[in-house]
């Protein structure tokens, strides 16, 4: 009788292993997103000019795919999400399998394992996709659905092509997708510094 409007010292050990999941899946969110480059660095509008040859574009298209992947992904997903707008059960497939791929592909810690066997993230992958596909076919939304995707590669293509490359090698250095060697006995590590 004497605890009477105090707060409880300890959870339950149920309630603090959902905290802990809620915790490390806030955690992985963040560490997903965090390659996401800011949005000032992409459309930096100095940094845009069109590609002197077809090599110098298709250099640029793969050098700012690789760089802007979240941010390309992002775009994808909010052309596709726009354009079920106005098919609602569409919309409610689209999110649920959006659901259904946070928590069985991108928040798992451990292999999934259904019936005592282990399934290879591979297959959990085709399998998502595959469904996903499926059920939007299934509401009567494939010409949506292409468009919307057409849309999205038609504007990263044209991002990337027209994107200049320079002010990100410092970069593409950090993450290897340059393959040139160091000058004259440069080493590799020359420029990092540590944290």
């Amino acid at each position: 009788m004497t605890n009477y409007g105090t707060i409880p010292s300890s959870s339950s050990p149920g309630t603090s292993t959902k905290l802990e999941y809620i915790s490390r899946a806030k955690e992985r969110v963040i560490a997903g997103l965090g390659t996401r480059r800011p949005w000032k660095v992409m459309f930096n509008f100095r940094s845009f000019n069109f590609p002197g040859n077809l090599s110098e574009a298709v250099a640029r298209a793969r050098t700012n795919i690789a760089y802007f992947t979240m941010n390309y992904a992002l775009v994808v997903l909010i052309i596709l999400f726009l354009s079920l707008l106005w098919h609602p059960i569409s919309l409610i497939v689209f999110i649920v399998m959006g659901i259904a791929w946070v928590f069985l592909y991108f928040l798992r810690d451990e292999p999934l394992v259904v019936i005592g066997r282990t399934i290879d993230d591979r297959v959990v992958l085709i399998v998502l996709g595959v469904l996903t596909i499926f059920f939007l076919l299934l509401t009567h939304v494939t010409l949506n659905v292409l468009v919307s995707l057409l849309i999205g590669v038609v504007l990263i293509l044209i991002h990337g092509v027209m994107r200049k490359t320079d002010d990100l090698l410092l970069d593409e250095e950090a993450t290897g997708l340059l393959s040139t060697a160091p000058a004259d006995g440069a080493s590799v590590g020359a420029g990092s510094t540590s944290s």
